[in-house]
């Protein structure tokens, strides 16, 4: 199929991108991942943040604590980490255990060293079209439509899901490209009238194969944000198989944004580095 929009091909020349400025320049970018607890996602993706920093150069350290550790010492750690110089980016890793304050938590984290983009200062300056370091996620997905030649100026683009991770962040960055925006949630009525009209289709619902064919028209492009594991399978929001044959572009899931998000990392590291020096 020559619809596919190939996240892997284009988060490797990312990372290859990434690798280069880190060799040509000398920098020495640094990540700090604080983990709280034992979730077992939460410990697959660390491995894979660590894999790929150490495959470009950015030096990584994993501070680990149980989930008995006070939200305080947590805190204190953080603070620890926003004036030691040689660390560059600091990312708590969610969901955080029961009981503690998440907001509280990662606004602790330096706006400057906030490479998941999730501090009041950083979304702030993201509405305001600030320059300002962005979710990883949402990024990845504009790199795609990017690399894509996907043009959203004057298009309708039919938003589904309003997380703080994902959705909001979105919003924001395809207002900034001057797209025509519709956003469904889990209270919207009547989503296939929405999803129908859309030019660009983003998907972050969380609900495995909620897009259907008859809820889409002929030649849209398709970004699908959803990992929903069945088994030992993963999905998308999309039902890959019916919607793929209507759709002009379309992501898999996996293999689509997921690498894209992982790369975005690692750009937002570096461009803290160059922000902090």
């Amino acid at each position: 199929m020559n619809n596919i929009i190939d996240g892997i091909k284009i988060s490797t020349e990312i990372r290859k991108d990434i690798k280069q400025i880190i060799n040509e320049t000398k920098i020495t970018p640094a990540l700090a991942v604080i983990q709280v607890g034992d979730n077992k996602a939460s410990s697959i993706y660390i491995k894979n943040k660590k894999k790929a920093c150490e495959e470009v150069g950015i030096r990584f350290e994993h501070i680990k604590f149980n989930d008995t550790i006070s939200e305080e010492l947590v805190i204190n750690e953080i603070k620890r980490l926003n004036n030691d110089i040689s660390i560059n980016g600091i990312l708590v890793q969610l969901p955080l255990p029961l009981g503690f304050d998440e907001g509280k938590i990662i606004n602790t984290i330096s706006p400057v060293k906030d490479v998941d983009g999730l501090t009041y200062q950083n979304v702030g300056n993201l509405v305001l079209e600030n320059d300002c370091l962005v979710p990883c996620t949402p990024l990845g997905v504009m790199e795609l439509l990017k690399a894509y030649n996907v043009r959203l100026s004057g298009k309708n683009v039919c938003l589904v899901g309003r997380s703080n991770l994902v959705g909001k962040p979105l919003i924001q960055l395809l207002l900034r490209n001057d797209a025509t925006l519709s956003i469904c949630h889990s209270k919207s009525l009547d989503i296939k009238n929405h999803t129908k009209q859309a030019d660009v289709l983003i998907v972050a619902a969380g609900h495995p194969n909620l897009i259907t064919k008859d809820m889409v028209k002929d030649g849209v492009v398709i970004i699908d944000v959803g990992i929903n594991k069945e088994g030992n399978l993963l999905r998308g929001d999309v039902d890959f198989d019916g919607v793929s044959k209507k759709a002009s572009l379309i992501t898999p899931v996996p293999g689509g944004v997921g690498p894209m998000t992982v790369a975005c990392l690692l750009k937002n590291v570096v461009k803290a580095y160059q922000i902090q020096n």
